[in-house]
């Protein structure tokens, strides 16, 4: 696997190698000690989930409270996914900044996010199906949200899918009713830059 850091400091775009013949395809699309040696991060597996969305499905921007944050790895086995990446951090050189990689089943690319950062895709295609490898389990207390189509954030998400149609954006109840970013810095409820490094460090 080949990794390059993103505009995001501390995320990174996964490039897989795949080896095939005329029965299919191999990849390794994670490896602990590559991943390691190239971004000096360590990922605990804690928990592992699966999402299927449909085309237009608009999930995020989601976070969790830092200590202990929720370090994600991020891969799409069919369909495509817009893969975004939110710098919440207060205080980080790039505070309200985001990245994008288009993960889907033809580069079988990943991205890395380490705690403090937020989290987001739109389904670019019926039955997209994202495996997440996550470093703790689901914290129903800690975890939160950035409304996706804030226009302060000035996300570029795509509005057409896969195969060409207009998108219609379906977000749950639940992201529709979350905060822009300037609300949820008011409140007190992002991840401080400077303490989001220092637990990292200590891992």
């Amino acid at each position: 696997m080949d990794i390059r850091e993103l505009t995001i400091a501390g995320a990174f775009e996964v490039t897989t190698r795949h080896f095939g013949d005329d029965r299919g395809k191999f990849l390794e699309w994670f490896k602990v000690d590559r991943f390691r040696e190239l971004t000096g991060h360590d990922l605990t597996l804690a928990q592992a989930n699966c999402s299927v969305s449909a085309a237009g499905v608009l999930r995020g921007i989601h976070y969790a409270d830092v200590p202990p944050g929720q370090a994600k790895y991020v891969t799409c086995a069919a369909g495509a996914v817009w893969d975004v990446i939110v710098d919440l951090r207060v205080g980080s050189p790039t505070y309200g900044q985001w990245d994008a990689v288009l993960l889907d089943d033809v580069d079988r690319k990943a991205v890395y996010l380490p705690e403090g950062l937020g989290h987001g895709f739109l389904s670019l295609a019926d039955g997209s199906t994202v495996l997440y490898l996550c470093s703790t389990p689901y914290n129903p207390t800690g975890e939160h949200e950035v409304h996706p189509l804030d226009p302060a954030l000035g996300i570029d998400w795509p509005t057409h899918s896969r195969d060409g149609r207009p998108l219609t954006y379906q977000l749950s109840a639940k992201d529709q009713a979350a905060p822009t970013l300037a609300q949820a810095h008011a409140a007190g409820q992002l991840p401080d830059h400077t303490t989001v490094t220092e637990y990292i460090a200590g891992l």
